[in-house]
């Protein structure tokens, strides 16, 4: 559609209305498709460049005969003129001209250039104008004035009048194409961010989590098994969910399963199904979770958690697609892809022989490295945001607001319980506010609250009197003491927060005597 508020601000329209109005002593307006006048012609303050339309809409009858001539001229182009129209106006003998204004196909609108008469127009034919005009209100001197200012038009000067309207519509419209080039444009590269900062349900602008998007997209064709790893609540079974929703096996069923809910016989039952009679309580026979989600996609959460016997029975069905139910004598096909997760060091757990290292290398073809919550601080926000809109809208709530205050404290807080703790909080925030449309501190968890207050600070101690060297050194000792504590001594990861090399960690962490031994130090 025209954009009919924006129309009067193109120099092009300004610069062709003022000749128009210099040249000619005429007035230029437009309207849409509803007989709707868009330029500023019934505002009082409006300065008019032609004196009889002045006069007009001061008279008592003048906006009033305007509109019905407007709506008359809409009317008619919009049963399908393509041409310029002769105005007839309700004042005698005064001519106007209308033009329409179509954009893709439609009637949108028309083009006005109003006052003029003819040049065959006679003095008496004048004189009858005044009196008309006296008649709806105007004063002697004022109709006069107007109908002695008027423009006689010759032919050759309406065709000219007629081909500057051609102009000016082909503008309204080419700016209007523009707008909407523009507008589209910038619906696309806001669709095309929103895509950037999610994938599937999972939301995040940070840099490690676009590395996880860019992972899933390339492995979405792909039918091999995955190995998702990362804290609890860091939102394992959503990437599992994306992946079996964004693969070929979209159609079929997704089934997950928590291998940690289930005693070793029953975790048994639960995937592989049972026959009648297999033991105690089994009256019927009932179909496993690999069978249910033949050609589909099965979810094993926490498989870390599983015993060694059940590992073999797992390897068995990645290596052959096949497996025996409980007390069955048969074994079944299946076609499942198997997308595995847990928040264990499953090498750690290999070293120990906790873990088979044959169906580690199995399920770890393709692994997916979920980072903490407070590794990619900066999707906090958008996250803070998404849970209060999706709780308000659930409750059928307002939109609310952080304050300023809860915003800095959520931030602050480290969040070990990661993507599911903040969606928790949030939920409580919404309850507790109530009616409250900006959320203050006063509603958030004690922890939450407490935190800034409560903890330590991390280079508290540190002497600043002394030599720079002493002092830097004791700072030197302070971050790594710390880091080694935050970093679970992991060496390898604390270097690379703290920007150095292992082989220098190692050596500072021996000249500092900062090892295991003095961890309770």
């Amino acid at each position: 559609m025209i954009k009919w508020q924006d129309v009067g601000k193109l120099h092009v329209i300004s610069k062709l209305e003022g000749i128009l109005g210099k040249w000619f002593d005429v007035e230029m307006f437009y309207t849409d498709s509803h007989a709707k006048l868009w330029s500023d012609h019934d505002k009082k303050e409006y300065a008019f460049k032609s004196h009889f339309m002045k006069v007009q809409m001061q008279s008592v009858y003048g906006q009033e005969y305007l509109a019905d001539d407007i709506e008359k001229m809409v009317e008619k182009l919009s049963s399908g003129s393509d041409e310029v129209v002769v105005l007839d106006s309700q004042f005698k003998h005064v001519k106007g001209l209308a033009f329409p204004i179509k954009y893709e196909g439609e009637f949108a609108g028309a083009l006005f250039v109003y006052p003029f008469v003819f040049d065959t127009t006679t003095t008496a034919e004048i004189q009858e104008l005044k009196k008309q005009m006296i008649a709806c209100g105007s004063s002697e001197a004022d109709a006069t004035a107007a109908c002695d200012k008027m423009k006689k038009m010759w032919p050759r000067e309406v065709d000219y009048v007629k081909q500057l309207m051609g102009l000016l519509a082909e503008e309204m419209v080419s700016f209007t194409s523009e707008i909407d080039k523009r507008d589209d444009r910038i619906k696309d590269l806001t669709n095309e961010l929103a895509q950037k900062h999610r994938y599937k349900d999972m939301i995040g602008k940070s840099k490690k989590m676009q590395a996880i998007y860019a992972l899933l997209e390339k492995i979405s064709s792909s039918e091999s098994s995955v190995m998702i790893q990362g804290e609890n609540g860091t939102g394992k079974e959503l990437v599992a969910k994306a992946i079996h929703y964004y693969s070929p096996r979209k159609e079929k069923t997704f089934l997950a399963v928590n291998c940690s809910a289930f005693n070793d016989n029953l975790l048994d039952s639960e995937l592989f199904g049972h026959v009648k009679g297999s033991f105690t309580g089994a009256v019927k026979d009932k179909k496993g979770l690999f069978e249910t989600a033949d050609g589909g996609t099965l979810f094993l959460d926490e498989i870390g958690d599983t015993s060694l016997s059940m590992q073999v029975k797992l390897l068995r069905v990645l290596q052959e697609g096949t497996y025996l139910p409980v007390g069955a004598t048969s074994p079944k096909k299946v076609d499942v892809r198997i997308v595995a997760a847990t928040n264990k060091n499953l090498k750690e757990m290999m070293a120990k022989g906790e873990f088979r290292e044959d169906l580690y290398y199995r399920i770890n073809v393709i692994n997916v490295n979920l980072p903490a919550l407070r590794e990619r601080h900066e999707d906090i926000p958008l996250l803070m945001d998404f849970f209060m809109k999706k709780r308000c809208e659930e409750s059928g709530k307002p939109m609310k607001t952080y304050s300023k205050k809860c915003m800095e404290k959520m931030l602050e807080y480290p969040w070990p319980g990661n993507v599911r703790e903040l969606e928790n909080e949030v939920e409580r925030l919404v309850v507790l506010a109530g009616d409250e449309k900006n959320v203050g501190p006063e509603n958030l968890s004690p922890r939450i609250l407490d935190w800034g207050a409560s903890a330590e600070p991390a280079f508290k101690g540190v002497n600043t009197e002394g030599t720079l060297r002493d002092a830097l050194e004791q700072l030197e000792i302070m971050m790594i003491k710390e880091g080694l504590k935050r970093c679970n001594f992991n060496k390898s990861k604390l270097s690379k927060e703290l920007d150095i090399s292992r082989a220098s960690l190692i050596m500072k962490v021996e000249k500092y005597g900062l090892d295991k031994r003095t961890k309770a130090a």
